[in-house]
């Protein structure tokens, strides 16, 4: 009976094995098509992921997108950006028509556990508010009651405004759009009293699309925790790591100085861990099933977090968006990376 037991135990035992060696078909599709495949969203959110007229993509999302590539193929170019409205996305991805999301999802516990799919970091944390016109006199939220609001269909923004006016015994008018451009659109044309979504895209909208940003305020509550950051399919744990870990590679060249101008000579520098970052020491990369010089390729090619902080959403861009949650956690901020070694 024990012998039949521990048959079975290593029958048991080697199917899963089994399955953990099949694990990595995700993978072995991004590189058999050359070409990483990655979910944006439809009509773009300024300093996250825009497209210009010829066809480029930009934005913190798009670094995510740029990092992932760099660290697969050594070339952070390689990839095809497919918009998707917040309705489409997670389908989308369950049918595999892309390999990842990097749009601004957020990470709860239902889209974590019943749709099938990994969230796998936090590119961003963010949270929910509304922007009104100046001219409606209003100074917070809670003095919206009745106001009609602008907010996206199949995002969680619908769930939080309903809980937030409920909480406050107010009511409102939800005008639903599935489309971005057609949400912003009917705000700014006066068809809603507010505009609610993530911070984040309140100022994207407000600088990119408004008539006269001057004319609009965003209010100061904020009513939801949005972490936002990439998502895979459940199943294949090497491709999840890649992702993963392009993300923080980017966090951790940025706790140790690492930039994408200064990174050739730190590949000479005597500190153990920026070498072993680095890929002086070798070994990291084989542990994710990549070249060692995978984070070098990241930096290089796309910059730390900070860097892509900067341009697209912070000083350095025309958001202006100050580093606040998002700045490194040496500096009071929640972006850590577990370190790599």
């Amino acid at each position: 009976m024990q012998k039949s037991v521990l048959a079975m135990a290593i029958g048991l035992a080697m199917v899963f094995q089994s399955g953990h060696a099949l694990a990595g078909k995700e993978l072995d599709a991004v590189k058999a098509r050359d070409t990483l495949i990655c979910g944006v969203a439809v009509g773009g959110i300024g300093g996250f992921m825009t497209v210009d007229s010829q066809g480029k993509w930009t934005g913190m999302n798009v670094d995510i997108c740029r990092a992932v590539s760099a660290a697969i193929f050594g070339d952070s170019e390689k990839v095809k950006y497919v918009p998707l409205s917040g309705q489409q996305r997670f389908t989308a991805l369950q049918a595999g028509e892309v390999d990842l999301l990097s749009n601004n999802s957020t990470w709860t516990l239902t889209r974590d556990t019943a749709l099938g799919l990994d969230f796998v970091g936090i590119t961003y944390y963010d949270g929910q508010g509304f922007m009104v016109p100046k001219k409606l006199g209003v100074k917070s939220a809670k003095e919206l009651n009745g106001a009609s609001i602008c907010v996206l269909t199949g995002s969680t923004s619908e769930l939080n405004i309903a809980d937030y006016f409920r909480t406050n015994k107010m009511t409102f008018k939800p005008v639903l759009f599935e489309d971005p451009d057609q949400s912003r659109s009917a705000f700014f044309n006066g068809r809603c009293d507010a505009y609610s979504g993530d911070q984040a895209r309140l100022y994207a909208t407000r600088v990119a699309n408004a008539p006269n940003p001057d004319d609009y305020i965003v209010l100061p509550e904020i009513i939801s925790k949005e972490p936002l950051g990439p998502v895979v399919r459940h199943g294949d744990n090497q491709f999840a790591d890649i992702v993963r870990w392009a993300q923080y590679a980017m966090i951790e060249a940025e706790e140790y100085g690492i930039t994408s101008k200064n990174v050739d000579e730190m590949m000479k520098s005597d500190n153990p861990t920026i070498k072993r970052i680095l890929g002086v020491t070798p070994g990291m990369g084989k542990a994710l099933g990549v070249d060692d010089k995978w984070v070098y390729t990241i930096v290089k090619q796309v910059g730390n977090y900070g860097e892509s902080f900067d341009r697209n959403v912070g000083m350095g861009s025309p958001l202006k968006v100050e580093r606040g949650q998002n700045a490194l956690w040496t500096q009071g901020g929640l972006q850590y990376a577990p370190p790599i070694r």
